[in-house]
């Protein structure tokens, strides 16, 4: 996997980057005042209610509170992992991500350079391998391949659009083309593209297979699925894990569906690479794969941050029915509200590839529309367990359900699922299933769940000092003994000296450069909001109100002190030294009484 992108690179990067440039190419932005707005691009409106600040390189949404650096952003915008945020950004400036290894040891770092080089030259050998296999099908060798994939009705337009190509049936013929060099040799296996039998003799992984090379979501190839035709035992074989492929954290297809519609207003999830070229070529450009692995929860987020509505497709046998029921087990817990699943289950004996050539992309397209979604699939299950007419029958749904029901975070969703199971059950108080599910978790010696409560964004001491020092992160030169401030035991006194810690390694460092360096830590929501947070002070007294907090802050370390000397004094007795300090604190603190 991908190693850690260097703190300082980041903070460079968003130096270099203007937010507003970023926003204005995809929100159409007009100045008003000393900041921009425009219509938010996360929700419907008609009034501009989405902001953005120059100035602090940070955007915020009146309406449905959306906010944050250019990273946030793009993750939200282009449903890109942090990762891929950096990425972007990196790619928008003309220069490469420094990915290093998580030992930050300095004698480390050739190594971590070397770590670099080597995804880099993975890459730049994959997109060679492709190029070989997408050479072999114009040469009167692949005659085979040609007819094969002209059997299977794929024109030259989806064979180019996915890169398909074709691996010569010959034990080391891909190798001996593509591997150049000791150093190739060495990254052809590291890519997965060597087998070693018994006997410790190396031959070329793919033989004799339609190559679908599998891309990440900057385009790379980072994998191969290979389709026997010369009758093999195994149909399919996939790329093993590497450096740069996770099969886990990729689906088939992604790439190329976005490229023709970055927002997809849906995706169709089907069984293999044929399924999705299939459609492909009918007009149906949405659908993905997993790559031969069960649905994961990884795939679930790549799912959701790219479309707000997902049709899984499965033959419509036991087999498939039973490849639903895990998919369903794994996307509970992962349920967005706003998201629309279905569960699309299609005639026997056929797949996609088959349905699709029958009845065409309309007729292909309506029967997905028929498909059940996520509740009436779950509950339908269920009642295939249970008589309903009877009382143990209804007391057994309860318990089949329930603890399925648990997992579901997404308030709306969940709610709707027990009110479903409510009417099922003669219940009419969707409380009584809540209370269900708690005497279930005490029963498993688990804690009963406690609602979540609202935050009240109160003006104490902390949080003005925080919440001015992420707008004004200058302030922070006002901070000259981090040593005394370290002494306080205040609640969020761990998230300004962090803050301060970082304002001062970076003095030029702003707000979104601020936020962005915090995006994984814990309290980074909290400090979003603070970010945003109006404050109502005029702008000429910022410092001021920073240095009068502060000085708060400071008279709440000496009261503190007080306090444990004259805990001390009673229990033990002072030093003469600690004495002196104790009057001194007493005469200090009673003045400003």
């Amino acid at each position: 996997m991908k190693g850690l992108i260097p703190r300082d690179f980041i903070l460079d990067l968003m130096a270099r980057t203007n937010i507003l440039d970023v926003i204005s190419k995809r929100v159409k932005m007009k100045k008003k005042g000393n900041n921009y707005f425009g219509c938010c691009p996360f929700h419907d409106e008609k009034t501009a209610s989405f902001s953005l600040n120059e100035k602090k390189q940070i955007y915020y949404c009146f309406g449905c509170g959306a906010s944050g650096s250019v990273v946030n952003f793009l993750m939200q915008y282009e449903r890109l992992s942090f990762p891929e945020a950096i990425e972007e950004l990196a790619s928008m400036q003309g220069i490469r991500v420094p990915y290093t290894d998580n030992n930050n040891n300095p004698s480390d770092q050739s190594k971590q350079i070397e770590s670099r080089n080597v995804r880099r030259d993975l890459y730049t050998l994959m997109a060679k391998i492709t190029n070989f296999y997408q050479q072999q099908l114009t040469l009167p060798t692949s005659k085979d391949a040609n007819q094969y994939l002209e059997q299977r009705g794929l024109n030259a337009e989806i064979i180019a659009r996915y890169k398909i190509g074709f691996a010569p049936n010959e034990w080391r013929l891909t190798s001996q083309n593509v591997v150049k060099s000791k150093a190739e040799a060495t990254l052809y296996n590291q890519a997965g593209m060597l087998v070693k039998n018994d006997s410790g003799n190396q031959y070329d992984r793919f033989r004799g297979r339609i190559m679908f090379p599998i891309r990440d979501r900057q385009g790379n190839v980072i994998a191969f699925g290979g389709r026997t035709i010369i009758n093999d035992s195994a149909k399919y074989i996939n790329s093993p894990e590497t450096p740069i492929f996770h099969k886990g954290f990729q689906l088939y297809g992604l790439y190329e569906a976005l490229e023709i519609n970055r927002n997809p207003q849906q995706l169709i999830v089907v069984e293999g690479y044929m399924d999705v070229v299939s459609l492909a070529q009918f007009g149906i450009n949405y659908a993905v794969a997993a790559l031969g692995t069960s649905t994961s929860e990884e795939h679930i987020k790549l799912l959701f941050r790219a479309t707000d509505s997902v049709v899984f497709c499965y033959d419509g046998d036991n087999a498939g029915r039973n490849a639903a029921w895990r998919a369903l087990n794994v996307l509970l817990p992962c349920l967005i509200d706003g998201k629309d699943i279905t569960f699309a289950f299609l005639p026997q004996n056929e797949d996609p590839d088959s349905l699709v050539r029958k009845i065409g992309k309309n007729g292909f397209e309506d029967y997905l529309k028929s498909a059940p979604n996520l509740s009436k699939f779950l509950f339908d299950e269920l009642l295939k367990q249970v008589d309903l007419k009877t009382a143990e029958g209804k007391a057994k749904l309860s318990s089949l359900a329930l603890p399925l029901l648990d997992q579901v975070k997404a308030k709306a969703f969940r709610l709707n699922l027990l009110q479903q199971l409510g009417n099922y059950l003669g219940l009419l108080d969707v409380s009584q299933l809540e209370q269900l599910i708690n005497t279930i978790r005490v029963n498993n010696d688990k804690k009963p769940s406690e609602p979540t409560p609202v935050p009240q964004m109160k003006l104490t001491t902390m949080r003005i000092l925080i919440g001015l020092l992420v707008q004004y992160p200058d302030l922070a030169k006002k901070v000259s003994d981090l040593n005394t401030i370290r002494q306080v035991k205040l609640a969020g006194i761990e998230i300004f000296i962090e803050l301060l810690e970082l304002c001062q390694r970076y003095p030029n460092i702003n707000t979104a450069q601020l936020l962005t360096e915090c995006i994984d830590r814990p309290f980074y929501k909290q400090l979003n909001r603070l970010s945003t947070w109006e404050f109502h002070y005029q702008e000429d007294e910022i410092a001021t109100i920073f240095s009068h907090t502060l000085k708060e802050l400071y008279d709440n370390i000496l009261a503190q002190r007080q306090d444990e000397l004259i805990a001390k004094e009673r229990v033990s007795g002072l030093s003469t030294g600690e004495k002196k300090e104790l009057a001194t604190l007493i005469l200090v603190l009673s003045k400003k009484d």
